[in-house]
């Protein structure tokens, strides 16, 4: 009697390790470090997915991170920037991201998402992460502003290229789009808004970047309540002309109010009373 106790005990145990020792199995295998042909299978399927990757080459490199973490931005799951099974099965079984203004080529940053999407003319995207303003207080040369990164319609009005220094950092080609509020490289980008009112993006891609943002390039900027379409620029160039005017005189004061009295085709939220040219 005693035996045959002993045995259906230990049968017991046994049934019971066996889910046990299953769910940890799995739990490895959802954390488990990739083999170069899966991390070439992720990249592959994020570049064709529209996610700025870099070379797709089997090597997890910054530039298969950011892309991963833009897609982790894109998707809502937790931005842990970690690639592992359960992100491989994710990303096999995603669509492309979709721009909300379509049929025209342009940029337009997510602050919700804080990420960037370069638009065509097909609607084709390459989706980067960003870093916005970060809607602190900060002073700068004595004077208190708020990091804020203006919300509307907006288009590339001046390019500086190389490194430039400012008392609030420094800035890698620099693309400005509302009163010294640029679409930047920088070397620090953080998962979410930590800017002073600029779009900071990878360095690994900000020359490209820069290259594809000639002036004139028609930048959308918006958060869940304020999407403005620029459709009507380009069915109406001299629009979008009044646009670059508006945009190149918020960063002098002294043409500002006179650019405004010419234009009640559209209005923008200001990013600062006063010219921001870094970070």
């Amino acid at each position: 009697m005693f035996r045959k106790m002993k045995f259906l005990l230990t049968i017991c145990l046994l049934l019971i390790s066996i889910p046990t020792l299953t769910t940890a199995q799995q739990h490895g295998n959802q954390h488990a470090t990739l083999t170069r042909e899966q991390t070439r299978e992720a990249e592959q399927r994020l570049s064709d997915l529209g996610y700025w990757t870099g070379p797709v080459d089997g090597v997890f490199d910054r530039a298969t991170q950011s892309a991963l973490i833009a897609f982790q931005k894109w998707e809502g799951r937790p931005i842990t920037g970690q690639l592992t099974l359960d992100e491989l099965d994710a990303i096999r079984a995603s669509i492309s991201p979709k721009a909300r203004d379509l049929g025209y080529a342009h940029v337009e940053v997510d602050l919700d998402r804080q990420v960037l999407l370069i638009v065509s003319d097909n609607d084709a995207v390459r989706v980067l992460p960003i870093s916005t303003g970060n809607e602190k207080s900060f002073i700068d040369e004595g004077q208190e502003s708020i990091a804020h990164t203006p919300r509307g319609r907006f288009v590339v009005y001046e390019k500086e290229f190389g490194w430039h220094t400012g008392s609030l950092g420094a800035i890698y080609d620099a693309n400005f789009i509302s009163g010294g509020v640029a679409i930047h490289g920088s070397r620090n980008v953080p998962l979410g808004p930590a800017s002073h009112g600029c779009i900071r993006v990878p360095m690994f891609a900000a020359r490209e970047v820069s290259k594809l943002l000639p002036v004139g390039t028609i930048v959308l900027v918006y958060d869940k309540v304020s999407f403005v379409s620029a459709k009507s620029w380009v069915e109406n160039p001299k629009l979008k002309q009044e646009g670059l005017l508006i945009s190149a005189a918020d960063d002098d004061p002294n043409q500002a109010a006179a650019t405004r009295s010419r234009s009640k085709a559209f209005s923008f939220r200001k990013a600062r009373p006063r010219m921001i040219r870094a970070d």
